[in-house]
């Protein structure tokens, strides 16, 4: 299966009752959505809904499943990648979560796609944890911490799509705009607005708090 392919599953009547479920989830919110209207928009009935679901709650637990997968295989993607800089992943990452943008912010925002914005987390600090072992200036807050905050970050671009793309005078999404977003994103990643030196003196103004290593060390030590 390759970045642009899809599930066998995607041509079934329960990936059309999905990606109904996910409109509607999108449009509404979860609490407004009904089965009912999922259904007519699936073409199938209420029952059918049913039947592979069971409930409202496990078809959106379905549907963040769904998105979970899809990231874990642009995660797979790119560590296979024999060729760096063949692909833009900003784009990949796009065209597959750009249909869902919608779903995704509510969700998001309501406090639920939980498994998702977990699962990015934890595929961040897989990375987090190959990039500290070359480090030659050990972090100062925990790999956990890091890697939270920045799934936050990453998934505040498609959950601002519409401004980012008005700053950026282009569709964040588009392949013009993919270009540009990796662009900026390589320019931030290997640019950072603070010298280390700078960081050290601001980070010695702050209050140690739970998720320091240094902290962690010293509650173990008492």
């Amino acid at each position: 299966m390759d970045m642009a392919g899809q599930d066998p599953e995607d041509f079934t009547a329960r990936a059309r009752i999905r990606e109904a479920a996910m409109l509607h989830f999108g449009e509404h919110g979860f609490d407004r959505a009904t089965v009912r209207g999922i259904a007519e928009t699936a073409g199938v009935s209420s029952g059918l809904v049913r039947h592979h679901f069971g409930s409202k709650e496990a078809l959106r637990d379905a549907c963040d499943a769904h998105l979970v997968r899809a990231l874990s295989r642009i995660n797979d993607e790119v560590r296979t990648d024999a060729a760096p800089g063949g692909v833009n992943y900003v784009g990949v990452a796009g065209a597959v979560f750009g249909p869902y943008q919608r779903y995704l912010s509510r969700a998001l925002v309501e406090g639920r796609a939980t498994a998702v914005f977990d699962k990015l987390v934890e595929l961040s600090a897989q990375w987090l944890a190959e990039v500290d072992r070359g480090r030659a200036d050990p972090p100062e807050v925990s790999r956990q911490a890091r890697a939270a905050v920045g799934a936050a970050m990453a998934l505040s671009v498609g959950l601002l799509r519409d401004h980012v793309s008005r700053a950026l005078g282009v569709d964040a999404f588009s392949p013009e705009g993919s270009d540009l977003l990796a662009r900026a994103l390589l320019d931030l990643y290997s640019h950072p607005y603070l010298s280390p030196e700078e960081a050290a003196a601001l980070r010695a103004r702050l209050p140690r708090v739970p998720g320091s290593p240094d902290q962690d060390e010293k509650d173990h030590d008492d």
